[in-house]
């Protein structure tokens, strides 16, 4: 605000409210400070101690994220990814069992077949049909989710908005 502009009065009448203010503030200041001290004295008498407020800060941190509709449908979407690359696994495994158990000696005894042969080509095709199903879900799911284990303390929780 340009106060030069203004009459001597309104400036006076300025200066009168902004002292006034300050005064205000200065006070409340005081007041909330001797509140805090209050409500210490009281937590102390009580027991409760700041270890204790953050140990049951977290625990209801961890407990509200586990009850969330967001973790448990993460939890979900590991659990099916998790059968689907075990099944896909199972397949490669008994198709690269199959396909050595047909094998013939000479082939064998070089230990892996040629690019160009079918067995490497259909080997080939199946595991890149095994990434490709799973690619769209790992990158879907994002970073892994903590273990699900409710002694690990995490400060990241304690901070953190409350899951809806």
């Amino acid at each position: 605000i340009d106060l030069g502009m203004q009459p001597e009065i309104e400036k006076e009448e300025l200066h009168v409210e902004l002292v006034k203010l300050e005064e205000e503030i200065s006070a409340l200041r005081q007041t909330l400070i001797a509140k805090e001290k209050h409500l210490v004295e009281i937590k102390q008498k009580m027991g409760i101690t700041p270890l204790n407020e953050i140990k049951h800060n977290l625990s209801k941190s961890w407990h509200d994220m586990q009850t969330s509709v967001i973790y448990k449908k993460t939890q979900e979407t590991f659990n099916n990814t998790g059968q689907k690359a075990s099944a896909a696994l199972n397949n490669v495994s008994s198709t690269l069992t199959k396909k050595l158990g047909d094998m013939n000696l000479h082939y064998f005894s070089l230990l892996l077949p040629s690019r160009n042969s079918p067995t490497f080509k259909s080997i080939e095709e199946r595991m890149e049909t095994t990434v490709s199903s799973l690619k769209p879900d790992c990158k879907r799911l994002g970073p892994l989710p903590l273990p699900n284990h409710s002694m690990l303390p995490n400060i990241y929780l304690a901070t953190s908005p409350s899951p809806q």
